[in-house]
């Protein structure tokens, strides 16, 4: 692991979490920062430090012509539908209601 230049304190599993949420199309940076407390500018930061130059390139590239990585931007407010059959996710630190 690289170091991180955030002030908050995460683990491994915490930072692989928001990695994975970071690379998501529709996860916005307002669900990261709800749920981990990092600002958009600490998730870029991040994955600066986490991913290979090449990859951050990349990634940067596709978020940066994304309004759905903006809950204020994106045209459906609510996007995703969850089945209540569906199982919670144990690894998010926000329950699910």
């Amino acid at each position: 692991m690289k170091s991180s230049t955030t002030s908050i304190s995460l683990t491994d599993v915490d930072i692989d979490r928001i990695v994975e949420m970071a690379w998501e199309d529709r996860t916005p940076f307002e669900a990261i920062q709800a749920q981990f407390g990092l600002a958009e500018q600490e998730v870029i930061d991040l994955m600066r430090g986490e991913l290979k130059q090449s990859s951050w390139r990349r990634w940067r590239a596709r978020v940066q012509g994304r309004s759905t990585k903006h809950a204020t931007l994106s045209a459906v407010p609510d996007a995703r539908f969850k089945s209540a059959q569906q199982r919670v996710i144990s690894l998010n630190k926000v329950s699910k209601r």
